[in-house]
């Protein structure tokens, strides 16, 4: 991996509107995959069987990150306990009158088993603006569950070669608080991961939580990759990369591509020059023969305008949201080279 990275989200494995064969023709090198939802689906079963990359019909060469789940505690239990609840050694989600269980055991045995490249422990997920009694709870737990997660996972990847077996990734909790970033941070070090992540919601009000972002970054090994999870529209990156993160994934580019929201770039992008503005298609467009984008060399930007865009919208083609999400993608791609270090 040549850092920094993006990773769209492939939850239920593939990008929605976009046919998988077609990201890398957008500069991306990863996908990020969801166990839980994996499970919840079925799609676990045959995509074991296979492997995520075949599965998906992805590049042997792409990285494939499978989130743990942990980001559904926060979104769904911790939301409503009509969608599940949390034990001592376990994570149960309420799903269609079914249980799924999931504890740090299945979660490390499921992504292996679906052949995933980079393996995250499992966490439970907070957000910020929970109370400090709460993310301690968040903390010791996810502690707790990534000692089980690391002895599951060299279990049963022991006896593989050091460039065949994935990487193991632990999860740093604690909200806003320094005192608890410290302690879970300094935890998982002591276990020893491959790699280690902002956990939690990284934005407060739609504000990015840059103080505790940069303070969770230099707690963490200098050597080992640094990913700031669900970071962010293009300035975050731009913010986060100078802070110290590797590896980012959100659902940004992808979902705002299908809701008629664009990224695309003031001026010529350079290296220290990268400033990218929001463009959303409306109506207004309707006469524009102008492409997007005239920086960007993408299929949306260099055969059609915005007017051929929002008309497609307008009739509901399929094709705008393809071309709008191979546009995104192609942008944060861009993005990315040009912050390499």
């Amino acid at each position: 991996m040549k850092f920094p990275m993006f990773f769209p989200d492939a939850t239920y494995g593939h990008v929605v509107a976009l046919d998988n064969k077609e990201l890398s023709k957008t500069g991306i090198k990863g996908v990020v995959v969801n166990t839980y939802h994996f499970l919840k689906t079925g799609l676990i079963d045959k995509a074991k069987l296979v492997g995520i990359h075949k599965h998906m019909g992805i590049p042997s060469h792409f990285v494939a990150i499978s989130d743990s789940g942990g980001f559904q505690v926060m979104s769904l239990i911790h939301k409503s306990s009509a969608f599940g609840r949390i034990e001592e050694n376990k994570v149960v989600f309420f799903h269609e009158g079914k249980e799924i269980e999931l504890t740090p055991e299945k979660c490390i045995q499921l992504q292996i088993k679906l052949g995933s490249d980079i393996v995250m422990c499992l966490d439970e997920c907070t957000k910020p603006d929970m109370t400090l009694k709460e993310q301690e709870k968040s903390v010791d737990r996810t502690v707790r569950w990534a000692e089980r997660c690391k002895k599951e996972f060299v279990k049963l990847t022991k006896g593989m070669k050091e460039n065949e077996r994935p990487l193991l990734f632990g999860i740093v909790q604690g909200g806003e608080s320094k005192k608890l970033r410290k302690k879970c941070a300094e935890a998982l070090i002591k276990i020893g991961f491959d790699g280690y992540s902002f956990g939690g919601w990284p934005v407060k009000k739609g504000i990015l939580l840059k103080e505790i972002l940069k303070y969770t970054a230099d707690l963490l090994p200098e050597d080992k990759p640094k990913y700031a999870m669900g970071v962010g529209k293009p300035e975050d990156l731009v913010v986060c990369t100078k802070l110290g993160y590797d590896m980012f994934d959100c659902v940004i580019p992808t979902r705002d591509a299908r809701h008629k929201r664009l990224y695309v770039f003031k001026s010529k992008p350079l290296k220290g020059k990268i400033f990218v503005k929001e463009l959303n298609i409306k109506s207004k467009m309707i006469k524009d023969k102008k492409s997007v984008s005239k920086y960007c060399d993408c299929e949306l930007c260099k055969k059609y305008t915005k007017s051929e865009l929002y008309k497609m919208f307008r009739d509901r083609d399929d094709n705008a949201r393809r071309l709008s999400t191979v546009h995104n993608l192609t942008v944060y791609s861009k993005v990315m080279e040009l912050l390499k270090r």
